[in-house]
C-alpha cells in the first residue's frame, strides 16, 4: 500500500500492468528456478505516449472527514473527481488507519459495523444509521480512537481490535478477498483474521529471490542471444538479423556461426527431460552451489564490463596472514551483477527465513503472464572461504554441536508453530541450522560491521550471500546498490591479503564483547523469533536491508568461544 497526499492505494496486479516498453532484465538461471521466461523492470508512466506504467487502486475503501468524523465508504463522500475532499465539509478526507488481512495475504477494510454493533442481534449493515470516527485525545492507545453509530448503539473504542481472540468471538473471518487484483472472486479461507495498522510493517512481506549472473550466462555470445532474443529463432532468422546489425558482432567479439551453434545447444537444453530419477534437487540449492564453484574458481577479466558482468580475481601477495586465521582462500570480486525478482508476497506473519513455508499471495489472474518483475543491481565484493579441514575439526566437536543444537530447537518449534494445521508440510520443512551455518551467518555481520567502519560505508550499502551447506563453507559479502555506493571500489580494496587479515582480528576484537554482556552472551534465546543466542543490536545485526534470513540464525560464541570455555570458538585462537 502507498500514500499519496490524504488518499492510499494498493498496488495493481501484474496483468494491470504497461510493460509494452518496460526494459526487459536477462538472467536465465533464476528464471528457469522460478519457471518464468523472463523479468522486467516496473514501468515507468510515460503521458507523451499515453503510458501509465504500474497502476493502483484505491485501498483502503473506508475514509474519515476530519471535520464532521463522518466514516463511510470514499464512493459515499460523493467526492469531486481528483479530490478526496469531504463534500459537506470541504476538508481532506482520511483514509481509514485500519484493515484487516490474514497470513495467506487476504487483505479487506476493517468491519467497523460489525465492530461497533457487537452484541446486538440486528443486522449492522441495516440498522439505517451513519458511522463515525473520533479521537478524544486522552491517551495515544486504541482506548482513545472511538467509532460511533447514529443509530443508537453505544460507543466502542478500538481497544482490543488487534487481538484475534477478540475478532473470532464477534465472528469476524477472513473474507478471502484480494483487492490488488481486478475482478478476482473471493477465496475461501480458513485463517483467522488480524487487524494492522495500514501502514504496518506486517501489511506486506515481499519474498525476493535472486541470483548471481556467472559464465557462461551473461557474458559473450549468450549475452548477446538473450539480448536479441534469438533463443528458438531458425538459422536464416539469426543470419538475417545480424545482416541488418553488421557491427553488433564485432563489439560482442563473436561470429554469427558461434551465436547460430549456441542457439541450437540452447535449444536442445530447453528440450531436454529434466527428471534424471534420482532425488528432487532443491532448485535454490542448486543455483547457489553454481554461484559458489565459479566463486572458488574465478573468472579474470577478458571483456568489457556490457559483455562480461562477472570479474572474480585472486588477489596478489602472501595469503599466510588469511590462513593463519582459518580462511582457505579469498577471492576480489571486481565486478558483479545481482538479478532480484519478486516471487510473491504475505501478510502478518512474515515468512521463516531459511525454510519458507510458500503461503504466497497470486500476484496475477492471467494465465498468459510468464514474467516476474525485478531489479538489477551491479557491484563489487569479496568472496571467503573457510578452511575445509580446520572447519571439519571443528564443528564435529560434541560441544559444538549441543551449542548450535539450541537454535535448531528453537527454531524447529517456530516451524511447528507457523503450521499447526499441516503436520505433513511441518515433518517436511527441515531447520538448516548447523555449526557451520551459524558461524558463516555471524562472521559475515562481524565483516560487514567492521568494513562499514574502516571501508566509509554506510552498513545498509553492504549485502551477504551465504554459502552452507555440507559441500560450501564461503560468504560473499558485496555493494549491490542502485547509488554511487556500489562502485566506489572500497570493498575491494578491503580483500588484499594484510588489509583482510588485520580486519577480521579487529573484528573479532570487536565481537568479543557487547554492552549488553554477560546478558547477551549467556541468552539462551534472543531475537525476534528466539533463533539468535548471543546476537544482538549493539553486536552483530545489521539493517534489514543487509541481512539475507532477517538477523536470525547468529551467536558470537561461535566465533570467540564461550567465556566459561565449554565451547571452543572456531577463531578462539586467532
Amino acid at each position: 500500500m502507498i500514500a499519496i497526499d490524504n488518499e492510499s492505494f494498493i498496488v495493481a496486479g501484474l496483468d494491470s500492468w504497461n510493460i509494452a516498453d518496460a526494459p526487459e532484465i536477462f538472467e536465465r538461471r533464476l528464471a528457469r528456478v522460478l519457471g518464468v521466461k523472463s523479468f522486467h523492470l516496473p514501468p515507468a508512466p510515460d503521458p507523451d505516449r499515453g503510458n501509465d506504467g504500474v497502476r493502483v487502486r484505491r485501498f483502503p475503501d473506508f475514509y474519515s472527514c476530519p471535520k464532521c468524523n463522518v466514516l463511510q465508504p470514499y464512493g459515499d463522500f460523493n467526492c469531486l473527481p481528483g479530490s478526496a475532499r469531504c463534500s459537506d465539509c470541504h476538508e481532506d478526507l482520511v483514509p481509514s488507519r485500519f484493515v484487516l488481512a490474514c497470513d495467506d495475504g487476504h487483505i479487506e477494510d476493517f468491519p467497523y459495523w460489525k465492530w461497533s454493533h457487537r452484541g446486538y442481534e440486528r443486522p449492522s449493515r441495516f440498522c439505517g444509521g451513519t458511522l463515525s470516527l473520533r479521537t478524544d485525545g486522552n491517551t495515544a492507545s486504541l482506548r482513545s480512537v472511538v467509532v460511533t453509530c447514529t443509530c443508537g448503539v453505544p460507543d466502542v473504542s478500538m481497544e482490543g481490535a488487534f487481538r484475534v481472540k477478540a475478532l473470532r468471538d464477534l465472528g469476524i473471518r477472513c473474507e478471502g478477498r484480494r483487492p490488488w487484483l481486478y475482478g478476482a472472486k473471493a477465496q475461501p479461507c480458513t485463517r483467522h483474521p488480524r487487524a494492522m495498522q495500514r501502514g504496518s510493517s506486517s501489511a506486506w512481506h515481499p519474498v525476493m529471490r535472486s541470483a548471481l549472473s556467472i559464465p557462461p550466462w551473461g557474458e559473450g555470445v549468450l549475452a548477446l542471444i538473450e539480448r536479441e532474443k534469438l533463443i528458438g529463432a531458425p538459422e536464416e532468422v539469426i543470419r538475417w538479423h545480424f545482416t541488418q546489425r553488421p557491427g553488433l558482432l564485432k563489439r560482442a567479439g563473436v561470429t554469427v556461426e558461434e551465436v547460430i551453434g549456441c542457439a541450437h545447444e540452447i535449444d536442445a537444453d530447453n528440450s531436454a527431460p529434466n527428471d534424471d530419477g534420482g532425488a528432487p534437487l532443491d532448485p535454490h540449492a542448486v543455483l547457489r552451489k553454481e554461484e559458489y564453484d565459479r566463486l572458488c574458481r574465478g573468472n579474470p577479466e577478458h571483456r568489457t564490463s556490457d559483455w562480461q558482468p562477472f570479474v572474480c580475481e585472486r588477489p596478489e601477495g602472501d595469503l599466510s596472514p588469511v590462513h593463519e586465521l582459518g580462511l582457505s582462500d579469498s577471492m576480489l570480486v571486481k565486478r558483479l551483477r545481482e538479478v532480484r525478482a519478486l516471487e510473491g508476497f504475505t501478510r502478518g506473519v512474515a515468512p521463516l527465513e531459511a525454510a519458507p513455508d510458500q503461503r504466497l499471495a497470486e500476484l496475477h489472474l492471467s494465465p498468459d503472464i510468464n514474467w516476474l518483475p525485478a531489479i538489477e543491481v551491479k557491484g563489487e565484493g569479496v568472496f571467503l572461504r573457510l578452511d575445509g579441514d580446520r572447519l571439519r575439526q571443528w564443528e564435529t566437536q560434541a560441544t559444538v554441536i549441543a551449542h548450535s543444537e539450541q537454535i535448531r530447537r528453537n527454531h524447529l518449534a517456530l516451524i511447528k508453530e507457523r503450521t499447526p494445521a499441516n503436520p505433513a508440510r511441518t515433518r517436511a520443512l527441515a531447520s538448516p541450522v548447523s555449526p557451520r551455518f551459524v558461524l558463516l551467518h555471524t562472521l559475515s555481520h562481524i565483516l560487514i560491521n567492521e568494513w562499514s567502519l574502516d571501508g566509509g560505508y554506510p552498513a545498509s550499502a553492504l549485502r551477504e550471500r551465504l554459502y552452507a551447506s555440507d559441500v560450501m563453507a564461503g560468504i560473499l559479502i558485496y555493494t549491490a546498490t542502485s547509488d554511487s555506493a556500489g562502485s566506489l571500489g572500497g570493498i575491494v580494496a578491503q580483500g588484499s591479503p594484510e588489509r583482510l587479515a588485520a580486519t577480521l582480528r579487529s573484528a573479532l576484537v570487536r565481537a568479543s564483547w557487547c554492552s549488553n554482556d554477560p546478558l547477551c552472551m549467556e541468552s539462551g534465546a534472543s531475537g525476534v523469533d528466539s533463533v539468535n543466542l548471543a546476537a544482538c543490536h549493539a553486536c552483530v545485526l545489521l539493517p534489514e536491508t543487509s541481512c539475507e534470513l532477517n538477523n536470525s540464525f547468529m551467536d558470537r560464541a561461535l566465533l570467540i568461544g564461550a567465556p566459561s570455555g565449554e565451547v571452543p570458538g572456531y577463531f578462539q585462537h586467532a
